[in-house]
């Protein structure tokens, strides 16, 4: 994709590449896309790339729900009963 190309050529020799830097250029380039801006870079996509995305996405948001799910179930795992003689 043309804009990972051109974001890694900007910035290859200022930042360590390390998820901190990554994540911090990340959100710098979304907050300055509007929707629009969004589906056009999307279109620029080949199957494969588009592919990639929709799995990422899939990927991590069914483990934040799982997460969520797994922070908000307060009820103590359930046991069945044993006979012990």
């Amino acid at each position: 994709m043309k804009l990972i190309e051109e974001l890694y050529n900007m910035y290859r020799n200022k930042l360590t590449g390390d998820e901190e830097d990554i994540d911090m250029l990340t959100f710098a380039v979304l907050e300055q896309l509007d929707r629009k801006e969004i589906f056009e870079l999307l279109q620029e996509m080949d199957d494969q790339e588009l592919t990639n995305l929709m799995g990422l996405y899939i990927i991590e948001t069914l483990k934040g729900k799982f997460a969520q799910n797994s922070m908000n179930d307060t009820k103590p795992t359930h046991f069945p009963p044993r006979n012990i003689h």
